[in-house]
């Protein structure tokens, strides 16, 4: 339950912080800086909802729906793109908003995602046949050449 609480949390600490109290004083390169990530992460996830009809909020092996490997798009660079949007969705929101503490709250949720992401390939490896083929040649979650 906390967990779900988290992201509003989040949103309300940045509106506190950037427009009523406004208590971060970030520059505005910085909140351009922002924009640009937000931008991006729109981007990413385009192309991953494009790739992969299997997207679900639930960690679970689409059986029933024939479920199999997607490696094709940012699939071919990185695990999880979406999570990696998010990733910028977070950093860019904060930036833009103008929130140091949106910026600390969204490196918070970051960490939640990668947390789930190692979870969620646990599941991949053991329920989605080639998966783990797929995790020896695609190297990395997140960032190409990171992590």
């Amino acid at each position: 339950m906390c967990s779900r609480l988290l992201p509003f949390g989040w949103l309300a600490v940045m509106g506190l912080d950037a427009v009523r109290f406004r208590s971060s004083l970030v520059p505005p390169r910085l909140q351009a800086i922002g924009t640009l990530l937000l931008l991006g992460s729109f981007y990413i996830f385009y192309l991953t909802f494009r790739e992969n009809t299997y997207l679900s909020p639930a960690v679970r092996v689409q059986t029933e729906r024939g479920q199999t490997v997607v490696n094709t798009g940012p699939y071919r660079c990185v695990r999880h793109p979406m999570y990696s949007g998010f990733i910028l969705f977070a950093l860019g929101t904060a930036l833009l908003l103008g929130s140091w503490y949106g910026l600390l709250g969204g490196l918070i949720l970051i960490g939640m995602v990668a947390w789930r992401a190692v979870q969620e390939e646990r599941v991949l490896r053991e329920e989605l046949h080639g998966y783990s083929v797929y995790m020896r040649r695609v190297r990395y979650r997140f960032i190409p050449h990171v992590w």
